[in-house]
């Protein structure tokens, strides 16, 4: 983990000092959004230093500042004017010259000056942090000492790109504060031992290929996308890997943008938007009358789990063919759209409850055509208690859209894991046996099975898992003979008891009130004998 104890405990003691009024579930939005300014800040001081050859960025600034900023966009896509880098609000706070209007100036200028080809993926991106609120204080001053305070704290967190540093504080705050939010917290972020599943079945044998496009509908804080980018041998080259989403959440969108800048992916490789995904589609879509769909090398998504969405005249949506998902269960309709937007020879995952493996009506009629089709590759069965946000157990299911096969593999990992307090937890050797059997493709007895077309069909197309894998352990036979010998010792050793306690009561001193409890006492346990 890249976030030592040391400075774990650090970010939990300043974030208890400072609460105030703030609910936990809205700390993410400043902590991440200062991480994120630091982090734009030493990428352009870096450039900065690479560029100026000695000359100060003040000194140029102060020559043309229309110049200075058009030089820094081009390289950059964004701009920050001398005096407003993190390391100037550091300055001013250890000097006592620092106000909260530093961070706001700063912000404002940061939002005026994107460039135009780079607003998709900046604008906006610090509108959660609402400096005016009361929640960070009652007064200006009061305000000014908590962002006083945060920033400090940024400031001693070393910010890698190599390192799923954010991904890592936004977890260990899941965990921290989840208790408490009131909220779903962990609708943003996919453990990742999932997404390392996902990941390495998605570009399985494809490892070098000198491009790829990645799209995640539903993205969340985009750790979908970075996990399956790592594997790809090109991912660090600009241009080389293209990072598609949507998130109907605004908070979690902006979320997604900063979580995929800080670890190093370049501002025009990210397309992503802030959209409902299944009443809007991809904005490419139709246009004149013509369906002409962006479609992606990798689709993975966990979505929200059985969601209820508008399903009303949906019977002329191309993404939707197979049929319409009930209104009360999008689970389908977020794998479609997936589908849809796959490449011939792409692979999707997609992490789905089990509901969607035997429900009828409607879905039942979608499932047997994605079959018939030769959608379906795989489903793999995952442990209850993985997420932060559901202790149902779920699965993943793998699809491509244009396989040769129709036979189905179905792994059985639901009992592969490490139990912790909460929750439990995936194991490496768990991860590994998943994605091994999964290249693998054959019978495993009690984990794994490939289950043909026919077997499928006779099971009415219902994909539950203890259908095709069974998990079942027979107990081993009684020895009724060794427990009849059990019992006769039981039974000796009791009557040997009972003869001790009745020679310690005739040993006892009678007296008359004593006399009658001695007698009973006697006749029951001489009764037990007769």
């Amino acid at each position: 983990m890249a976030l030592t104890a040391d400075k774990q405990a650090l970010i939990w003691k300043t974030l208890n000092e400072t609460r105030g009024k703030i609910e936990p579930s809205e700390y993410k939005n400043y902590i991440f959004g200062l991480m994120f300014y630091k982090f734009l800040s030493e990428k352009a001081q870096t450039w900065l230093d690479s560029q100026l050859r000695g000359e100060t960025w003040a000194s140029v600034w102060k020559q043309n500042p229309e110049k200075a900023a058009a030089f820094m966009q081009t390289k950059l896509g964004y701009v920050i004017q001398p005096g407003e880098f993190f390391s100037d609000w550091h300055a001013a706070i250890n000097v006592d010259q620092f106000n909260i209007t530093n961070v706001a100036d700063a912000l404002v200028h940061f939002n005026q000056e994107i460039q135009q080809g780079a607003k998709a993926t900046f604008e906006g991106i610090f509108d959660d942090m609402d400096l005016a609120s009361n929640r960070l204080g009652s007064n200006t001053q009061t305000r000014t000492k908590t962002l006083m305070d945060w920033i400090s704290l940024i400031d001693q967190i070393e910010l890698d790109e190599d390192a799923d540093v954010l991904g890592d504080l936004y977890e260990y705050l899941i965990g921290m504060f989840a208790a408490n939010s009131g909220t779903k917290a962990g609708e943003f972020y996919t453990p990742h031992q999932v997404s390392d599943i996902m990941a390495r079945i998605l570009t399985a044998g494809r490892e070098e290929l000198p491009t790829y496009s990645l799209y995640d509908p539903a993205m969340g804080s985009g750790s979908l996308l970075l996990t399956t980018a790592s594997y790809m041998k090109n991912a660090g080259v600009r241009g080389a890997i293209k990072y598609y989403g949507q998130e109907v959440i605004t908070t979690t969108y902006n979320l997604g943008r900063i979580n995929l800048m800080m670890h190093g992916v370049e501002y025009n490789d990210i397309n992503i938007h802030n959209a409902d995904t299944l009443s809007s589609d991809w904005p490419d879509g139709v246009r004149s009358g013509v369906d002409s769909p962006r479609m992606f090398d990798a689709v993975m998504a966990n979505p929200p789990y059985s969601l209820k969405w508008d399903n009303t005249n949906r019977e002329d949506d191309p993404r939707f063919k197979s049929g319409i998902a009930p209104k009360s269960k999008a689970d389908f309709a977020f794998l479609q759209h997936g589908l849809y937007h796959l490449k011939q020879d792409g692979r999707m995952a997609i992490v789905l409850p089990h509901g969607v493996l035997f429900r009828g009506a409607a879905e039942g009629r979608i499932r047997q055509e994605l079959l018939e089709n030769r959608h379906i590759s795989a489903v793999i069965g995952l442990p209850e208690k993985i997420f932060t946000n559901t202790g149902i157990p779920t699965i993943i299911m793998i699809l491509e859209k244009n396989r040769t096969t129709d036979d189905v593999l179905f792994i059985d990992a639901s009992k592969g894991f490490e139990k912790q307090k909460n929750n439990n937890k995936l194991r490496q050797e768990d991860v590994d046996l998943i994605v091994e059997t999964f290249l693998k493709r054959e019978d495993v007895e009690k984990y794994a099975h490939v289950a043909s077309f026919e077997e499928i069909k006779e099971n009415d197309f219902n994909l539950n898992i203890p259908r095709y894998v069974d998990t079942f352990e027979e107990e081993d036979p009684v020895d009724l003979v060794a427990v009849s010998h059990e019992l006769g010792d039981v039974n000796r050793d009791i009557a040997q008891s009972e003869a001790d306690l009745l020679a310690m009561i005739g040993d006892l001193a009678v007296t008359d009130d004593s006399q009658p409890i001695i007698e009973s006492a006697k006749q029951l346990l001489g009764g037990n004998h007769e």
